[in-house]
């Protein structure tokens, strides 16, 4: 799947910005800051012209996620010509992998799947020049800056390895992983046809079926802010009815996650990002969906379905009716954020996106010498 090459990103150069010269530089800024009407009008303009979209840098989202966890976060804003061009979250830590490393990172938590920063299609070169010589400036005892979770076939990775190609300054793969994403531009119906065998389509359709004499079958798919909050509270008691709830991990376990989640879809909503999807028995949910469509593709943030109907697989019945997205106008793909080898969506979701982490040295001299030890290690044969 070539990401880079599909019509989907823009990549074309704003006419504020062509013939960009002088004026490009980083601000480091807070949380206060940034969560002001003016930064987030320009925010707005930003994500209008990204090269690719990142929802979890958006601010209907990056902000609620600041507010619980941003705790020493940074938001590092390009500015070019006077313009935000460019933002990425950044923080200093010393816990690397559960090693002792002091390093900078691109700031993911727990609910954000993407680390790509957003950056004005064209300029994306400009913007890691930028980045770089403020992390070597900045470094303090940080030995290298770590950026995970870029997408391998996308232009900030692209435009990444450019930049590094073309400087002495050492870098590796820290990590790589795959994980399932929807992509074509046929009907659902073609690609359910493609992508399971006819005795596994058979099968679901028995599921269904048998589902239906349950009682009414119903399906919802619902944009917008109607009826959020009562949708909501719903997927947080249906995703902590299942295995979640009692593991712990379920967004309502804790106030934090679920003060997060809540905000978070009525921010999407808000924006004209947020999908929902639901699948309800004598209109019960039994299996829930919210999707954020961010042109030109789209991302799952969250599912949930009852685990008393698990014998007719109500997650994947929901799943065949999100396969609409690729009808959807304006939408060239779908990033699953499942993780790699998830048993469930990779059955059905046949393709596949790389993510990359990547390690860069940072700083003076004697830590570059550090980061070289450390790039021994950490790419040192695993048989050895």
């Amino acid at each position: 799947m070539d990401m880079a090459s599909a019509k989907a990103f823009r990549t074309h150069t704003p006419a504020f910005l062509q013939d960009a010269a002088a004026d490009s530089h980083i601000r480091s800024k807070t949380l206060a800051e940034v969560d002001t009407p003016a930064f987030r009008a320009a925010w707005a303009l930003l994500v209008a012209e990204a090269a690719e979209p990142n929802p979890f840098f958006e601010p209907w989202l990056l902000v609620p996620a600041l507010r619980q966890w941003g705790t020493g976060v940074t938001i590092k804003a390009w500015y070019h010509y006077g313009r935000l061009a460019g933002l990425l979250p950044v923080r200093t830590s010393a816990n690397y992998y559960g090693h002792r490393v002091p390093h900078s990172a691109g700031w993911l938590h727990a609910n954000a799947f993407c680390g790509a920063p957003l950056i004005i299609g064209g300029h994306e070169e400009a913007f890691w020049r930028a980045l770089l010589a403020d992390s070597d400036r900045s470094a303090g005892q940080s030995l290298f800056l770590h950026l995970p979770k870029l997408p391998a076939d996308g232009p900030a990775l692209a435009a990444l390895d450019r930049v590094l190609a073309a400087s002495p300054r050492a870098h590796y793969t820290a990590e790589e992983e795959s994980r399932a994403v929807l992509t074509g531009g046929g009907t659902a119906a073609a690609y359910f046809d493609n992508a399971m065998s006819a005795k596994k389509r058979k099968e679901l359709r028995r599921q269904r079926t048998r589902l239906a004499e349950e009682g009414t079958l119903t399906f919802d798919r619902i944009e917008g802010a109607d009826g959020l909050a009562e949708w909501t509270d719903e997927f947080l008691a249906l995703e902590a009815a299942g295995w979640k709830g009692a593991g712990g991990s379920a967004l309502a376990s804790a106030p934090d996650t679920r003060a997060f989640f809540a905000e978070t879809l009525a921010g999407a909503a808000a924006a004209g990002r947020l999908e929902r999807l639901a699948l309800r028995l004598d209109g019960r949910a039994i299996a829930m969906l919210a999707n954020f469509i961010t042109a030109p593709g789209a991302y799952s943030f969250k599912t949930a379905f009852d685990e008393d109907y698990a014998r007719f697989s109500p997650g994947m019945l929901l799943q065949l009716e999100n396969l609409a997205l690729l009808e959807r106008p304006g939408i060239h793909w779908a990033d699953s954020c499942a993780a790699q080898g998830h048993p469930m969506i990779e059955r059905l979701w046949r393709d596949k996106r790389r993510m990359i982490s990547r390690n860069i040295a940072i700083g003076g001299p004697l830590h570059r010498v550090a980061f070289r030890l450390l790039k021994a290690y950490e790419t040192r044969p695993r048989g050895a």
